[in-house]
C-alpha cells in the first residue's frame, strides 16, 4: 500500500527520513516515480493526453468484448447506465443523461474511460483502446463520423453538444468581486 502527500512529490529534494507523514502511519511514502506512474489525469485542454490513435472500427470491437455486458448493445444500457440513445435533452421534462447530453468535453471521457473501465479490470485499456473506444461511443452519440481516428490532436476537435452546458463558478465569482 502506498501512501502519499504533498510532501511525496518532494521526496527527490529531501532525504526521506526527513518527511512528516500525513495520515495514520500506514504503508509507505510514496516516491516520485509511483506519484508520477499514477498521475494520469487528461484535462479539458488537452494536457495529459497520450500519444496512440484508435478509430470507430477499432472501438466497436473493444466495446463487444469489454463493456456490452453492462452498457448494452449500441450502448443503450443494460446494468449500467445508457452511453447513447437520448432522446431528450438535458433541459427537457425527462432528461436523459449520456455521454452525448452530458459530458461536456472529450478529454473527459477519455479520461474517465482510461481510469475506470472496464469495470472488472479498471486502467487495463490501452492508450490506442482508450482512444478507439472513445471514436466509437462519439459515434454512437452521432458526435463524429464514422471514419474518425482519434488521437491527441483529433480528440481536441470534437465539439461535444453539452460543451456550452455547465456554469463556470469561477468566473461567476470573479465578476462578483470586480
Amino acid at each position: 500500500m502506498l501512501t502519499g502527500s504533498v510532501h511525496a512529490t518532494d521526496a527527490a529534494k529531501q532525504d526521506r527520513k526527513d518527511l512528516i507523514q500525513e495520515g495514520p502511519n500506514l504503508g509507505q511514502v510514496a516516491t516520485p516515480e509511483e506519484v508520477a506512474a499514477l498521475s494520469i489525469n487528461v484535462f479539458p485542454d488537452g494536457r495529459g493526453l497520450s500519444e496512440g490513435s484508435g478509430s470507430v472500427t477499432q472501438g466497436a470491437k473493444i466495446y463487444q468484448s469489454n463493456c456490452i455486458a453492462c452498457h448494452g448493445a449500441g450502448g443503450l444500457g443494460g446494468s449500467a447506465e445508457p452511453l447513447a440513445g437520448a432522446e431528450m435533452s438535458l433541459t427537457s421534462e425527462w432528461p436523459e443523461k449520456t455521454i452525448g447530453t452530458l459530458w461536456p468535453h472529450a478529454t473527459t471521457l477519455f479520461d474517465f474511460t482510461r481510469r475506470s473501465m472496464p469495470m472488472t479490470a479498471p486502467g487495463s485499456l490501452s492508450n490506442d483502446e482508450t482512444y478507439a473506444l472513445t471514436a466509437y461511443l462519439l459515434y454512437l452519440n452521432n458526435i463524429v463520423a464514422e471514419d474518425i481516428v482519434l488521437n491527441k490532436e483529433t480528440i481536441m476537435q470534437v465539439k461535444m453538444p453539452n460543451a456550452d452546458g455547465f456554469i463556470n463558478i469561477y468566473e461567476q465569482e470573479k465578476q462578483k468581486n470586480k
